[in-house]
């Protein structure tokens, strides 16, 4: 809490920022970020803050379960603690993993991966449709991932492993980023979806860099489509709920 009341006058310390109540834990990359990627600081319509977990590529925390890399996680979200974050998230959905020992470890609300939306989503389908999610690599998403936030291990899912640039580019941290090639293998490996699974009613998008995609995955499949933008978006609204002011009648005053 910043004030003692709403009318107060007097502010109280403690941190040593204010005003941005999300801490994301990031993977060292060098992939260009591009606007949309949870890493682009103007995706967000609000402040936040970062923090680089040394040792964490790409390649070892997907394909290789993040092993070795939990202290070094958890190091990093008491240190955006300290400086004021009031709630952890990650760029990396494959660290569902480790939701249940960040919330053990860190004292303020986690949230791991883009996946967790996957129940929630779901209770808003009629009744005969399910999730399906997307990510970048479905051979390395495993049943422990899904468990770990509470997601069904057999809910629909499929990867972009198979396409033209997406999971290359971003797993083996290249310098450069095909736009429309991503593009692409996002709309593909989404009809792969759709065709496999004629129940599908929304789409979960694993991976925190397929947010620039997600408006082309709607208009082409005519489906919501969430993704780490909209868990964080809501995310932040609970940490740091908006203020509304009611107008007073004018013959009060």
């Amino acid at each position: 809490m910043t004030t003692n009341s709403p009318s107060s006058t007097v502010f109280q310390g403690g941190k040593n920022v204010y005003g941005a109540a999300v801490g994301i834990l990031m993977l060292g990359t060098r992939f260009p970020r591009i606007d949309g990627d949870i890493g682009n600081a103007g995706t967000w319509p609000f402040p936040v803050m970062y923090r680089v977990v040394p040792g964490a590529s790409p390649d070892r925390v997907v394909r290789l379960q993040a092993k070795g890399l939990l202290d070094a996680f958890i190091d990093a979200g008491k240190d955006l603690i300290r400086h004021g974050a009031d709630g952890i998230s990650t760029n990396c959905g494959f660290l569902a993993l480790f939701q249940d020992e960040f919330s053990a470890a860190l004292d303020v609300p986690v949230a791991t991966s883009s996946i967790m939306q996957v129940p929630f989503v779901e209770r808003l389908l009629p009744p005969g449709k399910q999730v399906g999610i997307i990510t970048i690599s479905a051979a390395n998403l495993t049943a422990e991932h899904l468990k770990g936030v509470g997601v069904d291990p057999e809910s629909p899912c499929v990867g972009t492993e198979s396409g033209r640039h997406f999971s290359r580019a971003i797993l083996n941290d290249e310098a450069e980023l095909d736009i429309e090639a991503s593009r692409l293998d996002l709309l593909d490996v989404g009809n792969s979806l759709l065709t496999q699974h004629e129940d599908i009613g929304a789409i979960v998008l694993e991976c925190t860099n397929m947010v620039p995609y997600a408006a082309d995955l709607r208009r082409k499949f005519g489906l919501p489509v969430y993704s780490i933008y909209t868990l964080l978006t809501w995310f932040q609204s609970g940490l740091l709920p908006r203020r509304f002011q009611p107008e007073l009648d004018d013959t009060r005053l």
